[in-house]
Parts: C-alpha cells; sequence; structure tokens
C-alpha cells in the first residue's frame, strides 16, 4: 500500500477534475466542485492538506490510494 503524498488543495482540484468535477464556487477556504449529476467535493484551499482530509476526498472521489497516486 503507497504512502500519501503530501499534495496542495490545487493539485486535488486537478485530479478532482480529471474525474469529472468542475469548479462551482468558492466559500472561504473551501473550494466546492461538483458533477454534472449534483455529486459534490468541498477541498480545504491549503497548502498542505492533512492525511485524513485526503483520504476523505480519496474516497469521494470513488478511488483507492494506488489509483489516486497513480494519476499525481
Amino acid at each position: 500500500m503507497p504512502k500519501l503524498p503530501i499534495i496542495s488543495a490545487s493539485e486535488a482540484t486537478k485530479i478532482a477534475s480529471k474525474r469529472g468535477y468542475f469548479f462551482s464556487r468558492q466559500s472561504g477556504s473551501h473550494i466546492i466542485l461538483k458533477t454534472a449529476s449534483g455529486k459534490m467535493l468541498v477541498i480545504p484551499n491549503h497548502e498542505r492538506l492533512k492525511p485524513g482530509t485526503l483520504l476523505q476526498i480519496i474516497k469521494t472521489l470513488g478511488l483507492t490510494k494506488e489509483e489516486f497516486c497513480a494519476l499525481l
């Protein structure tokens, strides 16, 4: 099992856009992304995402850690 990378919100947003999410709006320090079907993903706009936050983003995207790391 690969170790989680340390990534920023912009990198996570790029990966989410590859999975069909697009920028909807920004509320404070949170970037809100949506899909055409209405699914929503919130990414905190930080330089370094915490491991638990990153794991939740990966889960919401429907990816495994291995698949996520391959998209980097």
